[in-house]
């Protein structure tokens, strides 16, 4: 069942569960844009071709929030407001061992590998590479991490399948593809449960990298909105 979590009638706002591909799989294949277009459909009774434009898309394996639009004008402004940078995109992720320093910036530079399915760290001068930009701090330790006297080591990890990882909230400055995935392994340590990238962990379902919250303009009403996906039932043990 879709998991709505905002609707007018210019925008949809979905909470993406785990393993469901956004878009681009072949038409008997389930992904979340045609069960929102089926939702659509019922809702209001279109007999016709629904229409909806992704504005945000997830990796299958990524839960959280993934917009559309409803109408080939908000999609376009959207699509704008996404390019210069005018939405604030939040990820929550959870990465295996220590992550120092509790606050940062990183910057690579990064290239498709489309035969393997995969995203490399390569030079700025390597053909195909994308500046892939982003923010993080540290959310939460596990408390056999912390070191004595810091805030994260009295409020630590719950559960001990996720020991010894950290908690990460993460401000996505640029939309690259595998970019957070990519950057947090390159940087850090993977995503648990990101086996592509390096991990030797299991995650209940999918990875652990949940799309929190959007934050935008209205593309026609001109007014804030803010759209926040709760956590996912495989998360239970982190927070």
């Amino acid at each position: 069942m879709l998991d709505v979590l905002y609707e007018d009638n210019h925008l949809l706002a979905v909470n993406k569960p785990a393993l469901l591909p956004t878009m681009g799989v072949a038409a008997d294949r389930p992904s979340l844009i045609a069960e929102a277009k089926e939702f659509i459909r019922r809702k209001y009774h279109k007999p016709g071709e629904v229409y909806l434009g992704i504005v945000s898309r997830l990796d299958a394996p990524v839960t959280g929030v993934v917009l559309m639009a409803r109408t080939s004008k908000a999609a376009g402004r959207l699509t704008e407001l996404f390019k210069q940078r005018d939405v604030e995109k939040t990820y929550w992720a959870l990465v295996e061992g220590r992550v120092e320093p509790a606050n940062g910036t990183l910057t690579h530079y990064l290239r498709k590998d489309e035969r393997h399915r995969r995203v490399h760290v390569c030079g700025p001068q390597a053909q195909g590479a994308q500046r892939a930009e982003l923010t993080y701090h540290v959310l939460m330790r596990d408390k056999e991490t912390g070191r004595q006297g810091d805030k994260e080591n009295q409020r630590g990890l719950a559960s001990a399948p996720f020991r010894s990882c950290t908690l990460l909230e993460i401000q996505l400055l640029t939309g690259r593809k595998h970019q957070i995935r990519v950057q947090l392994a390159d940087a850090f340590a993977p995503v648990v449960g990101d086996r592509k990238y390096g991990s030797c962990r299991t995650f209940p379902r999918g990875i652990a990298l949940h799309s929190r919250r959007l934050a935008f303009e209205h593309p026609v009403r001109k007014t804030p909105v803010e759209i926040e996906a709760p956590l996912p039932a495989a998360w239970a043990g982190v927070v």
